[in-house]
């Protein structure tokens, strides 16, 4: 399945899709898959507008009620899972076991979800004053502002929309620049749900869910706006740091989700066939492009030999090519600029004394304005700079 099929099997039009200054790329051979509109200030004030209009009108829905939307949701995602994990594969350039198993974890989340949708407790509580009890209850918050990164393209906001729409909320969503289809397609999916709601009661007002087309010009009216309540934003520690107090300064909410220096410790106890596939899945799953990537492992000198040479020979095995083909286990960087970060990284490495194995350009036909690369592995003296830096 092409992009084209993938769309139109998403109730997409790809010929609407040809004409904007927003160009969307493929990973996979750095080809062209849509020139979208983003969307002018006044329009994602207005998408703020419409979500907030929503939200006032939303909160009164009894949790049930709109946990049957979310539950909706879910079944039309089981439906499109396969036509939304080629989208996931083809934008973001994921393996496709991979894209099947994060539009998984939107079904998922959806099955919790709607689970939590009846469980909203309070507390009844005892009073001192006589004639009196005291009870507290959960209340909707308003609009959530989701800001998601082109790592996991549909699953972040997934967590964030089906919670936020269960407790009562409003969503608008700015996906990354790099990966807008995907987002498009699951407003698409969500629509269904609504249509489908609709015939069973009482409709879902219309700005429940608005998806905003844009890079950090948008993602910032976002976040100033005082009328999202919670700005939830996925990306790296320098973005939290300019997000975190813009949000604070009008006394607005942040749930950040950012990067990591990420540490795996191998004691002389340890299973080291099962620490060899634990390494390998964390090092080069997603192409290393993840929060949770394995960025340093520390092994005790007395299996340092023995691992390392275990884990080497796993790298030298591992496929890396077109995430399409079933075989492969690494797929591509999202972009060139992902690619001289990593060599920037490399190069300072060795800089600070490091032996470095891998991490070149592999050069695949048909598929040359892809950037792939071999997982590196870098040998460290000590607790460098490069080590202790994120």
């Amino acid at each position: 399945m092409d992009v084209t099929a993938a769309l139109r099997a998403l109730d997409l039009d790809p010929t609407a899709l040809t004409d904007g200054d927003l160009i969307a790329r493929s990973p996979i051979d750095g080809s062209v898959t849509a020139r979208l509109r983003s969307h002018e200030a006044g329009a994602v004030t207005a998408a703020i507008g419409r979500a907030h209009e929503a939200f006032l009108v939303w909160r009164t829905v009894p949790a049930p009620r709109r946990g049957e939307l979310i539950r909706l949701f879910g079944e039309e995602l089981r439906a499109s899972k396969d036509a939304l994990a080629v989208l996931v594969t083809i934008e973001a350039g994921k393996i496709t076991a991979e894209a099947r198993g994060e539009v998984q974890e939107m079904i998922d989340i959806c099955d919790f979800a709607c689970g939590l949708s009846r469980q909203l407790y309070g507390l009844t509580i005892a009073s001192e004053r006589p004639g009196h009890r005291m009870s507290e209850t959960w209340h909707p918050l308003g609009v959530v502002g989701v800001i998601s990164a082109f790592n996991f393209p549909v699953a972040v906001w997934a967590w964030n929309f089906a919670l936020a729409v269960v407790c009562g909320d409003a969503v608008v969503w700015k996906p990354s620049e790099k990966t807008p289809l995907t987002a498009l397609a699951c407003g698409a999916i969500f629509a269904r749900a609504v249509a489908r709601f609709a015939s069973s009661g009482v409709p879902a007002p219309s700005g429940l869910s608005e998806i905003v087309i844009g890079n950090v010009t948008q993602g910032a009216i976002l976040v100033d706006d005082p009328r999202v309540t919670l700005v939830s934003a996925t990306g790296s520690t320098r973005m939290g740091r300019a997000v975190a107090p813009r949000v604070a300064a009008r006394f607005g909410r942040v749930l950040l989700e950012l990067g990591g220096n990420n540490a795996m410790i191998v004691t002389p106890t340890a299973d080291l066939e099962l620490a060899t596939r634990a390494i390998l899945f964390s090092a080069a799953g997603t192409c290393g492009q993840r929060c949770t990537t394995l960025r340093r492992l520390i092994v005790h000198e007395s299996i340092r030999s023995e691992l390392l040479s275990r884990v080497e020979r796993a790298y030298g095995q591992i496929r890396v090519g077109d995430p399409r083909e079933a075989k492969t286990l690494v797929g591509p960087l999202i972009d060139g600029a992902a690619f001289e970060a990593m060599q920037v990284a490399l190069n300072r490495a060795r800089t600070e004394g490091g032996e470095v194995t891998g991490g070149a350009r592999v050069a695949l036909p048909g598929l040359g304005d892809g950037f792939y690369v071999t997982p590196a592995l870098v040998r460290m003296p000590g607790q460098t700079s490069v080590v202790r830096d994120e």
